[in-house]
């Protein structure tokens, strides 16, 4: 082969920078390119406290890395130190690596409400604290923290008993993993669901793991959700609310924190921080525990469930559930009240104000006296479909109602329609339909008397055609090249634009709105909303008028089969004002949603990528006799069409029921990429662009691979300058086999990932032994090829012929020795460059395990369960046989053909099972590398 056939094309590694950049946009979109904190900071008034509640001695000695924690500050620290407790217990449950005194946003602000209303009702907040365990990489210890907690709640409500409004129940907050392990409480055979009546979990993954890294972790989640699905009816007394942190939380992407679908339709609640009214505001993965507005909505929250007759959490299911509503889905600008249904007198000695346009604006600026104004509504039936009214005075009282019983001057008896309302950052709106309210006469605007206030009221009737216009989304494949366009003529104060076709994960766009006045004066803000109907992820900015504003619009869960709502742009707007909204189809936040529904997945198409050119460089060693370069040998064999249709065609066979039937019948597990798309989180082309972008980072960890072991090997040419390597023959020796020993038995009594880095280590330490060896072996060449030309030169010159041509002989021979020499370690050098490469990402994904028991070494030396031993001991046997093989001992093994043709399938089968079970990665390319010792054996 020449040089130019053995370089790799300039055009492939075009190709693959492309594919590294376009992963490297991807992620730059979900790390970095999200709206700006919008959050306040919580502060105490007080130095907080942290009183350790002692524990039962069984418990303290069966957990001792676990800790239970009373919250306090102050004089309320200090009463609280001889546990003489009359509040409402509520538990907070820190998350992966969290801590206990996390809390303490929750407890100060509680705090302080209680001091507002004199301690009538107060709360005391508990924390727990796991060691700050790092559960969402490891998951052996979620069942044993799930445990604990149940010890803890049967310890805090001990703490309460002869009191005289003793608690029964215990609310409970878990941030991240927390709620996870708060949910699987109910899975424990002795525990009694009664035992909690609230759950409240912050940017909570629900669904499935983030990093589905060991089975532990995976059965932990299939046994939760499954229990909660099948156990529906049985938990229809607790109350659910899972809040999630919205875009900027990219540790926790929020459509894995909505509860599943099928579990507990009336008592749980799902929403995005964004759409939480007051706080309207996404939070990363920590600033959800401290983000003052949505704390204070919790806080509000949780004084609006105390039951005045316990003075405990209500135990109305329902009642918890508005209060939930009231707070986090529709806040109507009111303070929650359980009957509002209630008809209202409209008393006052205040100018009753007959009103009979269609549209009227009010300003209201040191008005000392109330006003009513009344819309008839007899005439406006006929003309029109709605009534839209805004008020920009954002207090908590009632300002508008439905007149029941009126005479000739004024209403009698009216119903608060003030509960209908919903309050936005700059104003309070209610859309009514007319036909919805048969039995009203009047609608009547109550505008109160006020002092140094000013605002406006504004009310228009309008038919819903008139304000509704459809903006049918741009194409996937426009890449942002063409946009869609509309020109509203603002004479109104709503407009609707539904976004037609918007209803995948995949879909990402850029909303640019320009608003143009025609008068230059101070006006209130725009709100613009975009409305997802589906699920409680809105989004809400406000604008400056005029103003350009670009939205971005993705979504974090895609439409339901048997939904047929449209994602709603509303744009709350200036009455004289005109508005240019113009849509374009966003690839950086399309490459960004790939990232974050599926980024966890690429070390899985990575690893099959290197096992694919593993293969083919055994298939090239079977038909020339050496092995190829990684990186041409990725160009060849690294193809997609081997892949993606065998798996597409399992997919597609598994509809069928006789097929279902064999496949149970074989006891396979389901394909990854089925559960996905009955997620609703896959799509066609979504496996082919994951294998194109693995491509990209199995090509460029290949060249910083290779550049590394390079650049270790120059310097240890510099700094030793070793001599050539001397070959062992024997594959297997005692001393190996005493290091095989001991590393089985360092894993079985310690951490397999501890055992599977050293033998990593020892395999890169060899494999640099091997590349300094190559190249100390091709010095000596050229050196012995320099003293041949000498030799030769000095032969012709003292003309003794005979002699010199058998010398000349002599020194061929051997040089082609060396050189068949040097051939077979660039053959074994390459291919143990690919496997080191491979076996790098199995390193990656054990490292937590590694990690997670190093941070615990200190409570046991032994990792129980280990999610990797049985794998580590199998590596070490192989591994310690292979950093010691050649390419010349595989040559000549019948069973190479089979090696080589085995990477295929087990790649086709590591994207089948693999995706969602990442821990499952290692098991194939272990089965791979086996038969490769196999080969040298046999």
């Amino acid at each position: 082969m020449g040089r130019a056939g053995r370089r790799l094309p300039a055009v492939a590694a075009l190709c693959y920078g492309a594919l590294a950049a376009l992963v490297l946009l991807g992620v730059r979109d979900v790390l970095f390119l999200y709206e700006e904190n919008r959050c306040s900071m919580t502060y105490m008034y007080e130095y907080p406290e942290y009183l350790k509640i002692k524990l039962p001695k069984k418990t303290a000695r069966r957990y001792p890395a676990y800790e239970l924690y009373l919250y306090g500050e102050g004089n309320y620290a200090e009463a609280n130190k001889n546990l003489i407790l009359t509040g409402i217990p509520v538990l907070f449950l820190p998350g992966n690596a969290g801590s206990y005194k996390q809390v303490r946003s929750l407890g100060s602000i509680a705090l302080r409400k209680a001091e507002d209303i004199d301690f009538k009702y107060h709360f005391n907040f508990f924390s727990v604290n796991f060691n700050e365990e790092l559960v969402a990489l490891y998951g052996g210890s979620l069942q044993r923290q799930t445990k604990f907690v149940h010890e803890c709640i049967k310890v805090i409500l001990k703490l309460y008993r002869d009191r005289e409004f003793a608690p029964t129940s215990v609310a409970i907050v878990g941030h991240s993993m927390g709620g996870l392990v708060a949910r699987a409480l109910l899975t424990l055979k002795n525990f009694r669901p009664e035992l909690i009546n609230l759950l409240i979990t912050q940017a909570t993954p629900h669904a499935a793991p983030v990093m589905p890294l060991d089975k532990y972790l995976t059965d932990f989640y299939t046994a939760v959700n499954n229990h909660w699905i099948l156990k529906a009816q049985d938990l229809r007394n607790l109350t659910t609310l899972s809040v999630a942190g919205g875009f900027r939380d990219y540790q926790v992407r929020s459509g894995l924190t909505f509860l599943p679908r099928l579990s507990q339709h009336d008592s749980a609640l799902s929403v995005v921080s964004s759409a939480v009214p007051r706080a309207w505001a996404s939070t990363d993965h920590l600033s959800i525990v401290w983000c003052k507005e949505l704390i204070l909505a919790t806080i509000r929250a949780f004084f609006d469930l105390i039951d005045e007759n316990t003075r405990q959490i209500t135990e109305d299911p329902k009642r918890r559930m508005s209060v939930l509503n009231h707070h986090f889905v529709r806040h109507p600008a009111k303070i929650f009240e359980e009957n509002s249904e209630a008809l209202t007198e409209l008393t006052g000695a205040f100018m009753w104000i007959k009103v009979k346009t269609s549209k009227w604006t009010y300003s209201v600026y040191n008005d000392s006296d109330g006003k009513y104004f009344t819309f008839p509504l007899a005439n406006h039936r006929k003309s029109y479909s709605h009534v839209y009214c805004q008020n920009s005075m954002l207090d908590m009282s009632s300002w508008i109602y439905g007149c029941i019983n009126s005479n000739s001057s004024m209403c009698l008896e009216a119903t608060d329609l003030s509960w209908r309302a919903e309050l936005l950052p700059t104003v309070k709106v209610v859309i009514l339909k007319l036909q919805d309210y048969p039995s009203l006469s009047h609608i009547v605007i109550y505008v109160q008397p006020t002092v140094g206030n000013k605002f406006t009221l504004d009310c228009e009737f309008f038919k819903e055609d008139s304000k509704t216009v459809q903006l049918p989304v741009t194409h996937l494949f426009s890449f942002g090249l063409s946009s869609r366009k509309i020109l509203l003529n603002s004479t109104g104060l709503l407009y609707n634009v539904q976004l037609l076709h918007f209803d995948q994960i995949y879909q990402a766009f850029k909303i640019s709105i320009e608003s143009h006045c025609q008068l230059l004066k101070e006006r209130k803000p725009s709100v613009y909303r975009l409305h997802i109907p589906w699920s409680h992820e809105d989004s809400i900015i406000v604008a400056k008028v005029p103003s350009f504003t670009e939205i971005s619009a993705k979504l974090h869960i895609a439409q339901p089969e048997n939904d047929s709502s449209v994602p709603v742009l509303n744009i709350y707007s200036s009455s004289d004002c005109q508005y240019e909204v113009i849509l374009k189809t966003s690839l950086l936040q399309i490459l960004g949603q790939i990232i974050r529904f599926h980024g966890c997945s690429l070390p899985v198409y990575v690893a099959s990528n290197i096992l694919l050119t593993y293969g083919g460089q055994l298939s090239t060693l079977i038909s020339t006799g050496q092995c190829s370069e990684f990186s041409l040998e990725l160009v060849r064999t690294a193809k997609p069409y081997k892949i993606d249709p065998a798996i597409s065609i399992v997919v597609f066979l598994l509809g069928f029921n006789w097929f279902r039937e064999i496949w149970d019948s074989l006891s396979l597990p389901e394909v990854d990429a089925a559960v996905l798309s009955s997620q609703d989180a896959w799509f066609p082309l979504v496996s082919l662009i994951l294998f194109l972008f693995g491509t990209g980072i199995a090509y460029w960890s290949g060249v910083f691979f290779s550049s590394s072991l390079r650049l270790f090997s120059s310097l240890w040419l510099t700094l030793i300058r070793p001599s050539v390597l001397q070959k062992d023959n024997k594959l297997i020796t005692p001393g190996r086999v005493c290091v095989v020993v001991s590393l089985a038995l360092v894993s079985w009594t310690t951490c397999g990932a501890f055992v599977i880095f050293i033998i990593y280590l020892r395999y890169v330490f060899k494999v640099i032994k091997l590349y300094v060896s190559v190249r100390a072996e091709q010095n000596v060449l050229n050196r012995d090829s320099e003293h041949s030309k000498e030799t030769s030169q000095n032969a012709i010159k003292h003309t003794v012929k005979k002699r010199n041509s058998v010398d000349g002989a002599s020194e061929a021979t051997e040089s082609l020795c060396n050189n068949r020499t040097i051939a077979e370690d660039v053959n074994s050098l390459r291919i143990h460059v690919t496997i080191l490469n491979l076996f790098t990402w199995i390193v990656l994904l054990n490292l937590p395990s590694l990690i997670y028991w190093l941070k615990n070494l200190r409570y046991n030396v032994r990792l129980d369960p280990d999610p990797c031993r049985s794998t580590a001991i199998i590596l070490v046997s192989v591994l310690e046989i292979l950093m010691n093989s050649s390419t010349s001992e595989v040559k000549s093994s019948k069973l190479l053909k089979i090696a080589a043709k085995v990477p295929l399938p087990l790649s086709i089968a590591m994207l089948a099972f693999g995706r969602m079970h990442l821990y499952k990665v290692p098991h194939f390319v272990t089965f791979s590398l086996l038969l490769h010792v196999l080969c040298c054996i046999v």
